[in-house]
């Protein structure tokens, strides 16, 4: 729908793979390679000295490459495309490429690791540019990378609306089912590695190593140099940063507020440091992807007094910055039993991670609300509502643990046609049959 193309995404998700897989792409269905300008705009003191360099690179194209103006060879032979990789390097990189969509025919695509630049650029480029953001990689792609497996996605792109149908849940438990061997095999290197790319490209590395990079390449470049820089150049707090995040990963998928962090941070500080600045620090961490607030649920014009609730991008980063491994997969648990309260909101965070990242679609949590139970996700698609509660452990109780779900059915108010109770097994069985259960690895393996 618009002329240029934004991806974004944390760093290390294979935003710039990407971006030669699509240039690939062009040059096998027999684009001309004169059509297309791929330029890495990394941190080099040559392009950086430039003072307008996508405009200058660009005019330099048009002349020793093309031979003609964008215009001209578009005439000719279609539009040219400009593939700008790590743009927020630029400090006016959005009014150069609003100048070059609005007066040429050609078709922009740009990358960039850290959000907020990438944000901070956006508002001049309403209209013009379409963002897309790139988490780390899905459970059907884990089986591409690291087990060979080409499989087509269940769920397919734009079409959130089919969520609202009981029909396509029962449908996708069907397909898990049928792909249950390379699911169950996927789904626990997805327990022992994460999700990032690197970690099935290579997984003769050994999770020690592993781990150092992911803290290093992700975690520190973000906060070292993303975040540092605020309004008018003012310097964030490391130190702070990096107590926030560490707190996000000791409270993923859950929602803590000022009780949990405001006394740890400053004790851990020795600062007198307030909510109200710790929360402008968990949302710059949600604008770099690294983190997912998922807010608490309006309705009826009530207020939200509840916090959000923190789901991290991968839980591979909380393994490594904490120096503490969680197995999700059924066989990690059984050896692990102490840890399975754990696993259960690695799993809260992984599932909203996941419908976070589904765009269209609106993800809130519930907060208990006098006599009415909390319930961990609620999706909304329309004027429907699904409400989502996991119960990640291996004996489900079909009266206590859905208790929540029935009670938010049955509020006519909220119009929630079935809710979804979200498992560690398949096979569970719950005899309401408003209630759909399905297991974490189905679920992630739709998409």
């Amino acid at each position: 729908m618009t002329p240029a193309t934004v991806l974004r995404g944390p760093r290390r998700v294979g935003k710039t793979v990407l971006m030669r897989q699509l240039i690939e792409s062009l040059l096998t269905e027999g684009i001309n390679p004169a059509r297309i300008l791929y330029v890495p705009f990394d941190e080099l003191p040559t392009l950086l000295g430039l003072k307008e360099p996508v405009l200058d690179i660009s005019r330099w194209y048009e002349k020793e490459i093309l031979k003609h103006t964008f215009n001209e060879f578009a005439r000719k032979e279609g539009p040219s495309y400009l593939f700008l990789d790590e743009v927020q390097n630029l400090a006016n990189w959005a009014p150069q490429i609003k100048n070059l969509v609005d007066n040429h025919d050609l078709r922009a695509v740009a990358t960039g690791s850290s959000s907020l630049r990438i944000e901070s650029g956006r508002d001049s480029l309403a209209g013009r540019i379409t963002t897309l953001d790139l988490g780390p990689l899905f459970l059907r792609e884990i089986a591409g990378l690291r087990f060979g497996e080409d499989l087509q996605a269940f769920w397919p792109e734009n079409t959130v609306d089919k969520l609202s149908t009981e029909d396509f849940w029962f449908n996708a438990i069907e397909h898990g089912q049928k792909a249950k061997g390379i699911r169950l095999r996927s789904f626990k290197a997805f327990s022992d590695r994460g999700a990032y790319p690197m970690a099935h490209e290579r997984a003769d590395i050994p999770w020690e190593e592993l781990a150092d990079n992911l803290n290093e390449t992700v975690i520190k470049r973000a906060i070292q140099h993303d975040l540092r820089t605020g309004p008018r150049g003012q310097k964030r707090d490391e130190k702070l940063l990096e107590e926030v995040f560490r707190l996000c990963c000791r409270y993923t998928g859950q929602a803590p507020g000022p009780p949990a962090f405001v006394p740890e941070i400053q004790q851990a500080l020795s600062a007198n440091v307030g909510w109200n600045r710790i929360l402008n620090y968990l949302r710059f961490l949600d604008r770099t992807m690294l983190i997912r607030l998922i807010q608490p649920l309006e309705l009826r014009l009530k207020k939200r007094k509840s916090p959000p609730k923190i789901c991290l991008c991968d839980h591979a980063l909380r393994a490594g910055w904490l120096q503490e491994i969680v197995p999700l997969d059924i066989e990690g648990l059984q050896a692990n039993p102490h840890l399975t309260d754990l696993a259960g909101h690695l799993a809260e965070s992984v599932l909203g991670y996941f419908f976070a990242s589904i765009p269209s679609l609106d993800i809130a949590h519930f907060p208990a609300r006098g006599s009415e139970p909390e319930i961990d996700f609620i999706l909304t698609v329309g004027t429907r509502r699904i409400p989502i509660e996991v119960k990640y452990r291996r004996r489900i109780d079909p009266h206590d643990d859905t208790r929540g779900l029935r009670a938010f059915l049955e509020r006519t108010v909220y119009n929630a046609p079935f809710g979804l109770l979200v498992t560690l097994e398949d096979d569970v069985r719950v005899p309401d049959p408003r209630i759909v259960p399905i297991s974490l690895s189905a679920l992630l393996w739709t998409k």
